[in-house]
């Protein structure tokens, strides 16, 4: 009983301790808190828009007939395209192009309505910026609904030019009718679909860049003796990282909070889940960043270093986090690889959980990735600051060798 006793205490001090040295350094304040705040809303912020629209297009009309000019209302009145400009020329439209200030162009051949009119196929050239995916879905998308559309109408009155009236018209334009509807993210809308992954992100990237910090300083300024002193903390490595990490742990609760719930219903993200799901995603989660951040926390010999390590893996995280590009498209030994971090367990399970209203039950395979990483992590840890306690221990025996 008094060793357990004992060991609280220890933890305890520990946790106090750091808690101290967080508030009293002004690079973890601004890492912890500042940094999350400001990047959760100015990403939301970007993203506020959800979809992109009206994207300026240039029309070249060659046939000048009422069909052509039609196509032309119906095209620029999609939710996808605005057309901005009607150049006389193709040559001209590519110029307007070429300078950005539009981002596809339409042309309706000269010919246009004649074929139409003698039951011959008309073509209408579409030229997409498909350097910018985003540009080239959106006027893809457009034109194709239009010509979709279009299309049914011919068939329908010619349907109905030849005797039959409209409700049959129409179903012989259309024999196979659907319906589709977009699950879990209904408007389609980017910011719905790339925010919840990104906010895990910011949490993970932040927490160990301020880990990283306060791991610099320490070595800056030697000071092991202080963080595993024994004469304080019998075998202090292993209450050290066990106090440390619920520091973190505590510091987190607040800013997972603002991220997660208040950011979320500023702007309105997909919330389908359960709050109780989602600590259940996001201690063993945060655990894990922790214990990752203080068992590679000692490699840093100043404060910079951390952080340009940790600001040039943010990328990589990213990408194997399978938000950015498919999880299986990306080759095996590599995804492998990503799953050092914890957000590539814990995005998927997230977005599941926010996005798709999934329980306990249908991420229990990333919780137990998650709670295996705060097994591995705390280990690591635990051994890296003993080696760290024993290596500043001989650098202090040679250094008062020298002095004596």
């Amino acid at each position: 009983m008094k060793k357990t006793k004992r060991f609280l205490n220890h933890v305890s001090a520990y946790w106090f301790d750091e808690l101290r040295i967080i508030f009293h350094d002004w690079g973890a304040i601004l890492i912890f808190f500042v940094a999350i705040l400001v990047y959760t809303v100015i990403y939301s912020i970007a993203y506020q828009n959800e979809v992109l629209r009206h994207i300026p297009v240039a029309l070249v009309d060659l046939d000048h007939s009422a069909t052509s000019r039609k196509l032309a209302r119906m095209i620029d009145a999609t939710e996808q395209i605005h057309v901005s400009v009607k150049p006389t020329s193709l040559e001209e439209a590519k110029n307007l192009f070429y300078e950005g200030k539009v981002n596809g162009i339409v042309l309706i051949p000269s010919d246009f309505e004649k074929q139409l009119l003698t039951g011959h196929q008309s073509m209408l050239p579409v030229y997409c910026d498909a350097s910018y995916f985003l540009y080239y879905k959106q006027v893809y998308t457009g034109v194709v609904a239009t010509i979709t559309h279009f299309n049914g109408m011919v068939k329908v009155q010619k349907a109905m030019m030849a005797g039959s009236n409209y409700q049959r018209a129409l179903a012989a334009s259309e024999p196979l009718g659907f319906h589709y509807r977009y699950l879990f993210n209904p408007a389609g809308g980017y910011g719905s679909f790339v925010m919840p992954g990104i906010i895990l992100i910011i949490l993970q990237q932040t927490l160990l860049i301020g880990i990283g910090l306060l791991g610099g300083t320490t070595r800056e300024r030697n000071y092991y003796n202080h963080n595993l002193n024994e004469k304080i903390i019998p075998g202090g490595a292993f209450s050290a990282v066990l106090g440390k990490s619920l520091a973190y742990l505590a510091v987190y609760f607040f800013t997972s909070t603002y991220a997660l719930y208040w950011v979320y219903h500023w702007f309105g993200f997909p919330d389908k889940g359960e709050v109780l799901t989602v600590v259940l995603l996001m201690v063993p989660y945060l655990l894990a960043v922790s214990m990752l951040g203080l068992a590679i926390s000692v490699l840093f010999k100043e404060r910079v270093d951390a952080l340009m390590f940790m600001v040039f893996l943010s990328p990589v995280v990213l990408f194997l986090s399978g938000l950015s590009w498919p999880s299986v498209s990306i080759p095996p030994a590599l995804y492998q690889l990503g799953k050092i971090f914890p957000s590539t367990f814990a995005v998927p399970a997230y977005v599941r959980i926010r996005s798709m209203g999934a329980g306990a039950t249908d991420i229990s395979y990333e919780l137990a990735m998650l709670w295996l990483q705060v097994l591995v992590y705390f280990t690591l840890a635990v051994v890296s600051f003993s080696l760290a306690r024993h290596r500043f221990s001989k650098t202090l025996l040679s250094r008062r060798l020298i002095k004596s």
